[in-house]
């Protein structure tokens, strides 16, 4: 359950919108956010599953930013990329491996994608574990953001 007082903070795969940047510094640092996709990864909270393994969950998007936008997280809660350890050199590469396998299932491979990972407040970060978007079925514009 988010907490009253951060209700009106919202995210885009929960319909609510979080700016990492106006929260204090105790709630990013605390991860009360990630417990939202692992509450998803555990079926607490539903989501339109995609793909599924034992390491990370797929879903679609619930405010999708293209016409296929679907999340990759991995199981295990890391709360970055730039937190990442040695040992989760594996886990990284079966995220993208996993991504472009979706992107291909999805019709995406002729026309192209694009995969992101948000990282800290001025990386466009909303929910602190680790995830993989990827966005297709329309023109990406360059710069992103």
């Amino acid at each position: 359950m988010v907490p009253r007082h951060m209700r009106s903070i919202s995210h885009d795969n929960f319909g609510i919108a979080i700016d990492p940047a106006t929260l204090p510094p105790v709630y990013y640092d605390l991860k009360i956010m990630s417990t939202l996709f692992t509450k998803i990864i555990n079926r607490e909270i539903p989501a339109r599953i995609a793909f599924e393994d034992d390491r990370v969950l797929a879903f679609h998007d619930i405010q999708p930013q293209a016409p296929v936008h679907i999340l990759v997280v991995p199981k295990k809660e890391i709360a970055r990329v730039a937190e990442t350890a040695p040992a989760d050199e594996n886990l990284l590469g079966h995220l993208i491996f996993v991504a472009q396998s979706l992107a291909k299932d999805q019709g995406l491979h002729p026309a192209g994608f694009r995969l992101v990972i948000n990282n800290g407040p001025n990386g466009g970060e909303s929910v602190p574990h680790l995830h993989v978007h990827i966005l297709g079925g329309r023109p990406m514009s360059w710069p992103p953001g």
